[in-house]
């Protein structure tokens, strides 16, 4: 039996929550248990679920997922959640390394040798959206993620739409016809906003329209897929298959869980095969950190409906550490003309500089999302 020993928990910047696992035989397995401007309430809820895995068989994985989600009569949420999505991802980072091979293999084996990541670009006017997206095309990606816009009027004024317009216009024009733009509503549009904006954005070819209404509104989000020809996705704030069930039936053409707060590899899984099911392609939700991407990627190599990967290299959240400045050795993650190739290191395929991590928690970080208000006062979606 390979026993837990201890369990520890690590706050480091930008804004992130890795979780440490140890086991008797030596065996240290790592997840990241973020949950954006909630790290510290998550950090409580994985002390307080340790005390069912200390002492326990670290490879009764698909076991203590269902203990740690179920164990309570009060379930679900992204709290919990989360900080189960932390504790999975390290045990299947033991699982890989006790059996040498990587998570992908012990899901099934590889589907493909590589994954197509996008990044982000920023940019409040149209120049400086050309200047984001032609600098992510000389770094060699393919595609990119922007917002549609900042704050959002519940019912937008022709500039505001207009706007819209310009920026994805921008976008497209650097990235010519072989190269995707996918826009993140990020939840700050009504329905009605989405449905006059998204005709406008058909000339342009979105990849995909992320999260046009926010997840309480997903029984609307079928109105938005039959009014529109770009494809819509969802799901960063969707945390289980019950959850992702009424938007694969509304008609979604692309989910995004996030590995870190949807339950981790065990439930992600599960959630890609119930995807397949409605012909529905998953891009993974991570503007986050070196282990939660790990994570993704070890999905993405043995998931046969796997559309494309978020990664946050570079984006504006990451202002005091970057991606890969936890990582001892920062090839696996490196990209190759817009993707990364697959991982072939036992567990999740990186290994984590532990020194940086310990000396970075000491710092901690206490990172909050921002709070919008409209002009008359009232409180704005970001």
């Amino acid at each position: 039996m390979t026993t837990i020993t201890r369990i520890e928990t690590f706050l480091v910047a930008p804004r992130w929550l890795f979780v440490r696992v140890e086991t008797d035989c030596g065996i240290v397995g790592w997840g990241e248990a973020t949950c954006e401007g909630r790290s510290e309430t998550v950090r409580a809820a994985v002390d307080q679920l340790a005390e069912l895995l200390i002492g326990r068989d670290a490879l009764r994985i698909e076991d203590h997922w269902q203990v740690l989600t179920k164990g309570s009569f009060y379930r679900g949420g992204p709290i919990l959640a989360s900080a189960v999505a932390g504790l999975d991802q390290a045990l299947w980072d033991i699982a890989g390394k006790h059996f040498g091979a990587p998570v992908h293999q012990l899901l099934g084996g590889p589907v493909r040798d590589r994954i197509r990541v996008y990044g982000w670009v920023g940019g409040d006017e149209p120049s400086e959206v050309r200047d984001h997206v032609a600098a992510q095309v000389e770094a060699g990606l393919t595609a990119v993620k922007m917002n549609a816009s900042g704050r959002m009027s519940p019912v937008a004024s022709v500039a505001e739409l207009d706007g819209v317009v310009a920026r994805v216009a921008a976008a497209r024009e650097v990235l010519g016809d072989d190269r995707d733009v996918a826009v993140d509503f990020h939840g700050r549009f009504t329905l009605a906003n989405a449905r006059r904006v998204a005709p406008l954005l058909e000339p342009y070819r979105p990849l995909f329209l992320e999260e046009p209404i926010v997840p309480e509104n997903s029984h609307l989000i079928g109105e938005l897929v039959r009014s529109t020809t770009i494809p819509v996705s969802t799901g960063e704030r969707l945390y289980s298959r019950q959850e992702f069930l009424p938007v694969l039936q509304a008609g979604i053409a692309v989910a995004q869980p996030d590995l870190s707060h949807a339950g981790g590899i065990t439930e992600v899984r599960k959630i890609a095969s119930l995807a397949e099911v409605y012909d529905v392609q998953l891009a993974p939700h991570c503007p986050l950190g070196p282990i939660a991407l790990a994570a993704c990627l070890q999905v993405g190599f043995a998931t046969p409906n796997y559309l494309i990967q978020e990664q946050s290299i570079g984006i504006h959240y990451n202002l005091s550490a970057e991606v890969l400045d936890y990582c001892l050795d920062k090839t696996p993650l490196t990209f190759v003309a817009g993707h990364v190739e697959r991982l072939t290191a036992p567990g999740l395929g990186i290994e984590i500089d532990e020194q940086a991590v310990r000396s970075a928690d000491k710092r901690g970080h206490a990172w909050r999302g921002p709070i919008w208000r409209h002009p008359d006062g009232s409180f704005a979606e970001w």
